[in-house]
């Protein structure tokens, strides 16, 4: 009996607990200047990130021609570390797929790999092994931006490339209608998931609630590989009369503590501005939602994604890379996330 119990023991053991996997941890560059920082530096050498993934620059309609065209992109004033790989990332605004032809299609693909390999080797490194397409494609656009991808993969001067892309939560729960995008590898994008435009105390960065009920029963079923992105900023969300007015890159956590600027209601995450602030295109009586993550947050987020994930070697991606942010999030918060997978 004591040695069926015991055999009963290692059977559950084994089934119930996945396997450890091999965990990649790195950062997004998501600013338009890349320099050379310290502190910067230094966590992508502890992590031992082998590659950085750096946004190469936004693509949206010009407003005159109507055509896509180039927004802010990237300057590199310094070369990226030597043992660190770069993965560029471009971000394109669901809009252009709207009206886009074939042949425009073809010529924006031609753009893309021309102005991506100029940019890599402004950054220092000779070549790259993947490029990364940022879009939050719909049901109404899907088709055109499959077809996109499949002509950025047969692009002669992308030969050998990786193409991968990112995918968000609606994505992965509407399966069906959003399709699946004809690649080899995904990177689940665990931010931005609330109504940011809803007035109230909700925190439209990472919410619990929302993660649990678009990925609990869907993660397990996707069938690309899957790299994951976390954050770790926070950003002041502006409502006039209750009606979303922005995101204001100018209001930080220490202007909010200035009683003579804020009053806080409470202990909530709303704070009523209390007389007129030019400087931040800001005026009396508007409302700051300040929206933040916490070491806690992204340690249940881990948690949340390991139980349901598969198990498989993968990336793991702090949004974003940023000296400020290494202030909150020390190499030791972070490696307590990387634990988690």
């Amino acid at each position: 009996m004591r040695k069926i119990s015991i055999l009963l023991f290692i059977t559950l053991l084994f089934t119930t607990c996945k396997p450890k996997v091999g965990l990649n941890a790195t950062f997004y560059f998501w600013r338009t200047v890349y320099k050379n920082q310290a502190a910067e530096t230094k966590v992508i050498k502890d992590l031992k990130s082998k590659s950085i993934y750096v946004r190469i620059m936004d693509v949206d309609l010009n407003a005159i021609t109507q055509e896509p065209a180039p927004v802010s992109p990237i300057t590199f004033d310094d070369a990226l570390p030597k043992q660190t790989d770069i993965i560029p990332v471009v971000y394109l605004v669901n809009n252009i797929f709207n009206n886009l032809t074939v042949a425009q299609s073809n010529l924006l693909v031609s753009r893309i790999a021309k102005f991506v390999n100029a940019k890599v080797i402004q950054a220092g490194k000779v070549t790259y092994k993947e490029l990364q397409i940022d879009c939050d494609w719909t049901k109404n656009t899907r088709d055109k931006y499959f077809s996109f991808l499949k002509q950025l993969q047969s692009n002669p001067s992308l030969k050998g490339k990786e193409i991968s892309v990112t995918l968000r939560l609606h994505q992965v729960k509407n399966l069906v209608s959003s399709g699946i995008p004809p690649v080899k590898k995904v990177m689940l994008m665990c931010y931005n998931m609330g109504n940011l435009r809803k007035y109230g105390e909700q925190n439209s960065i990472l919410d619990m609630q929302e993660m649990q009920a678009y990925l609990k029963n869907e993660l397990d079923k996707y069938p690309l590989k899957m790299d994951v992105a976390l954050p770790l900023f926070s950003w002041a969300v502006v409502f006039r009369k209750e009606k979303y007015a922005g995101i204001s890159r100018q209001i930080n956590r220490e202007q909010l503590n200035n009683k003579r600027l804020f009053k806080r209601r409470g202990n909530s995450i709303l704070y009523d501005l209390q007389m007129d602030y030019p400087q931040a295109g800001l005026k009396n009586g508007d409302v700051i939602r300040w929206e933040e993550i916490s070491v806690d947050n992204l340690l249940a987020t881990s948690k949340f994604l390991s139980r349901y994930l598969k198990p498989e070697e993968r990336n793991l991606v702090f949004y974003h890379l940023d000296n400020d942010l290494l202030k909150t999030f020390k190499y030791e918060d972070l490696q307590k996330v990387i634990n988690n997978f």
